[in-house]
C-alpha cells in the first residue's frame, strides 16, 4: 500500500539579532525553492524568543530585505515571542512525564566537569537524579538515552548518541526564556512543517529536536541542512563576525550568487538579468542533488 505524502510545508525562521546578510539570504531562497519548486507553501517565522538577543527594528528589517528579494511568503508572520503560552504547554506535559529535571548547575561547574567533545562539553548528568542540598535551579534539562539516525537530503545519513555525544540538554533556561530547541519544536509542528531547509550550522541542533518531537508526540520532518557560508577565516557568517548585510545588494544579482553558492550553476547569460528572470530560472531548474555536500563554503564575488 502507498502512503500519501503530506502536502510540502516549508518554513524560513530568522533571529532578529541585526540584518540579513548573504548567509542567511542563501538559507531563505534554499528554502524557497524547495518549497515553491514542489508546489508547496512557505512561511516565515520570526524566532525572537530569546529577548535579550533581539534587536530592536531588526525584524522589520529582515522582512523588507525579503520583500525586495522576492521571495513572498505564505499565511501570517509568526512571532515566536507571542506564543510562550505553547511552550509552557510543551514544557508542562514534559514535566508531568517525567521527562525534565531542574538544574542547579552553573556553566563554570559544567565546563569544571563536564566530558569535552571537540571543544564543547557535554552535560555529565549531576542533578539527573535530584538537587544537590542546599542548591537551588538555575534551569530545566531534558533526559536523553540511546541513538537519534536520520537521513538528510543534503548531508547524507547521520547518527548521534544523545547520551554520550551531546548530554541532557535545557529546555527552559535559568532566566525563564525558553530555549531555541523547544521553541522551533513547538512551532514547526503547529505549523505542519513536513521540510526543513535550514543552514548545516544546525545540523548538530537536529537530534536533540528529533527527540523533542518523540517525546511530544509530534511528527519528524525531512531535514536537507544547506551549506553555511563562511568568511576568508572560516567563520559563519554573522553579526559576531561583522557580516555586511544585503541591504544594498542588487536583488538579482544576490540571488545569482546564491545559486552559485549552492551550486546551482545558472548560466552567464543570466547574470544581469532581472530578478524575475533570475527567480523563474531558480525555480524550473532547483536541485538539490547538486547542492555541495559539505558543511561549509565560502562566496564567490556577488
Amino acid at each position: 500500500m502507498t502512503i500519501a505524502r503530506r502536502p510540502y510545508v516549508g518554513r524560513f525562521a530568522p533571529s532578529p539579532t541585526g540584518p540579513l546578510h548573504f548567509g542567511s539570504l542563501v538559507a531563505a531562497i534554499g528554502s524557497f525553492l524547495d518549497a515553491r519548486s514542489r508546489a508547496g507553501r512557505w512561511l516565515l517565522r520570526v524566532e525572537d524568543v530569546d529577548a535579550p538577543r533581539t534587536v530592536p527594528g531588526a525584524a522589520d528589517g529582515i522582512l523588507k530585505t525579503l520583500e525586495r528579494f522576492g521571495l513572498a511568503w505564505d499565511d501570517e508572520v509568526v512571532w515566536q515571542s507571542t506564543r510562550l503560552d505553547l511552550y509552557r504547554d510543551a514544557f508542562d506535559h514534559l514535566k508531568a512525564a517525567g521527562h525534565v529535571f531542574p538544574c542547579a548547575c552553573t556553566r563554570r561547574e559544567i565546563a569544571d566537569s563536564a566530558l569535552a567533545r571537540d571543544g564543547s562539553r557535554i552535560y555529565p548528568g549531576t542533578c539527573r537524579d535530584g538537587l544537590p542540598p542546599g542548591r537551588t535551579a538555575h534551569a530545566w534539562r531534558v533526559r536523553v538515552a540511546g541513538r537519534i539516525a536520520f537521513d538528510d537530503r543534503i548531508q547524507g545519513h547521520q547518527e548521534e548518541n544523545l547520551e554520550t555525544e551531546v548530554g541532557d540538554f535545557v529546555v527552559l533556561r535559568g532566566d525563564g526564556q525558553f530555549a531555541y530547541q523547544l521553541a522551533v519544536v513547538v512551532d514547526d509542528a503547529a505549523a505542519g512543517v513536513t521540510d526543513v531547509v535550514r543552514g548545516a550550522d544546525l545540523l548538530g541542533s537536529t537530534g536533540r529536536q528529533i527527540h523533542l518531537q518523540h517525546l511530544l508526540g509530534h511528527p519528524t520532518p525531512t531535514y536537507a541542512h544547506l551549506p553555511v557560508v563562511v568568511n576568508a577565516a572560516g567563520e559563519k557568517l554573522s553579526k559576531q563576525t561583522l557580516a555586511l548585510p544585503v541591504d544594498e545588494l542588487g536583488a538579482a544579482d544576490g540571488w545569482f550568487a546564491a545559486l552559485e553558492f549552492l551550486g546551482q550553476d545558472p548560466p552567464e547569460a543570466l547574470r544581469g538579468a532581472g530578478l524575475t528572470d533570475v527567480r523563474q530560472w531558480a525555480l524550473e531548474h532547483w536541485s538539490t542533488d547538486i547542492i555541495p555536500r559539505k558543511a561549509a563554503g565560502t562566496a564567490g564575488k556577488m
